[in-house]
């Protein structure tokens, strides 16, 4: 994979410093931040973070916390954020996707199945193959993967890199139904293990944003007991 630059948003020098060696070790250039206030004048435009192409992001913070820099970060642009926390509870979790983190990973961690993370997230967000930037329109709905711009009704639709690979599975077969394991292996290029808040939030966001876009038209359906699919329009 070509090297990318990663932002490390983390309090623990210890941990900082593993994972400042581990990315190092793949390739990547690495900056880092050990409190929220370091994070956020790192990324403000002309900061030395403005232009990185993933964030990990630790979410007890000194300062500023990692949840209040994420929705500062999901406003700014679509970058790419792993939440890195100690915190394990399923609706920490929920809440940390609802707004827009990417993945989230538990602490204590597997140093390779993190970095196998950041790895398949700075996949997914790299510029698609040409085959793969054909742009996709659904009546009223388009996606133009080439420069991530997405209408529904005439109105601009802003989405994450993730809510980006879904809606484009959905849109390369209108009317199919993919079940919650199939777009998570479709979309987050990994083995479905079983859990999927992920999903259910991702779509959950990704429909809660179409619908602001056009309140009559809802386009994704979910079909009970199966998946999701991209109704007619």
């Amino acid at each position: 994979m070509t090297a990318s630059r990663v932002l490390v948003v983390e309090d623990s020098p210890d941990v900082r410093a593993l994972l400042v060696e581990a990315l190092r070790d793949e390739g990547h250039e690495v900056l880092t931040a050990a409190d929220g206030l370091a994070a956020r004048a790192a990324l403000a435009p002309g900061g030395a973070a403005a232009d990185v192409d993933l964030v990990v992001l630790d979410l007890m913070l000194p300062h500023v916390d990692g949840s209040v820099l994420l929705a500062e970060i999901r406003r700014a642009g679509d970058v790419p954020v792993l939440v890195l926390s100690a915190k394990d509870a399923v609706y920490t979790k929920v809440d940390m996707l609802r707004l827009g983190a990417d993945d989230y990973v538990t602490k204590p961690f597997d140093l390779a199945e993190l970095t196998a993370r950041i790895e398949a997230l700075l996949r997914r967000s790299a510029p698609r193959a040409a085959a793969e930037t054909a742009p996709l329109v659904h009546g009223p709905l388009s996606l133009d993967p080439a420069t991530a711009r997405v209408q529904l009704d005439g109105a601009e639709v802003v989405l994450t890199a993730t809510e980006l690979r879904l809606l484009h599975l959905l849109l390369a077969s209108p009317g199919q139904v993919f079940s919650r394991p199939r777009i998570y292996e479709a979309v987050w290029e990994e083995p479905f293990v079983g859990d999927d808040a992920a999903v259910k939030t991702h779509v959950s966001n990704l429909r809660g944003k179409l619908r602001e876009a056009a309140p009559a038209l809802d386009p994704i359906e979910t079909v009970w007991g199966l998946g999701y699919r991209l109704r007619a329009l």
